[in-house]
């Protein structure tokens, strides 16, 4: 059987609202012009404002579902969202180095923004060890950079300092996200030899999804043979204007509206 072309996989957890995860990927994938597809971790209960129960998937089967994807796909990029375990994310490693010669985006997925463990503990210290080299960029907020250094991230000098102690670890390019940062947005790159800054309107909204959405959407505009740099300029700035377009849900945040 002849595998179908531009194809982009996203190996994350599964979120019943079709806010984030696999769901919300494969909407930002099709919305570039590629054929979505997903590789389940985790099923999670959840709404868009709170996380109540998480399952994590056998690495086994996260593993065969790979190998069933990727018999039909010809893969153009691969996103990892949620791990959840530690032996589904040693099984992501097995995947990401069998496929370097495409862009794989990793957005390290700890906590959820309602407070629930979506990572195990013991999968935390050693993430970055993991994944070492296997990955064309990691996408932290300062949350998950401040556990990936083991320092308090709260400034965009502290995010330029993660960024490099992220790149010495896990020899991957970083871009630090900033949303959370108090006054102007600005998200901050690493690649390994120069750094940039990324400055950009805040927008006053809580909105689900945020950091599924920009990964994937940067993972998109690399498949499209964007340069790094270039693909996190354009995820930004269309990241931004899908937070102004995002529409009411429950608990008072918001949701991404398709199309875009």
């Amino acid at each position: 059987m002849a595998k179908t072309t531009r194809g982009l996989l996203s190996i994350a957890g599964y979120d019943p609202s079709g806010g984030a995860g696999v769901i919300l990927d494969i909407r930002v994938f099709e919305r570039l012009g590629f054929r979505g597809a997903g590789v389940l971790t985790s099923v999670t209960a959840q709404d868009a404002a709170r996380v109540t129960r998480v399952h994590h998937l056998p690495a086994a089967l996260v593993r065969s579902q790979f190998e069933a994807l990727s018999g039909e796909i010809r893969l153009a990029g691969i996103k990892v969202g949620m791990a959840g375990s530690l032996d589904n994310l040693e099984t992501i490693a097995w995947i990401l180095r069998g496929n370097d010669a495409i862009p794989r985006v990793v957005d390290p997925v700890f906590v959820s923004s309602s407070g629930a463990a979506l990572l195990e503990k013991r999968a935390v210290p050693g993430f970055l060890h993991v994944l070492k080299g296997a990955a064309s960029l990691l996408t932290p907020n300062l949350g998950e950079a401040s556990a990936l250094t083991g320092r308090r991230v709260k400034t965009i000098d502290d995010m330029k300092d993660a960024a490099r102690g992220i790149w010495e670890s896990g020899r991957i390019p970083c871009l630090v996200k900033g949303g959370h940062l108090e006054g102007a947005a600005a998200d901050v790159l690493w690649d390994g030899r120069k750094l940039q800054v990324f400055r950009h309107a805040r927008v006053d909204a809580d909105v689900h999804g945020t950091g599924c959405f920009l990964s994937a959407a940067i993972l998109g505009h690399l498949a499209g043979g964007c340069g790094l740099a270039e693909a996190c300029r354009r995820a930004i700035a269309l990241t931004v204007r899908a937070m102004r377009r995002a529409v009411p849900a429950g608990g008072g945040r918001r949701v991404f509206r398709f199309p875009l």
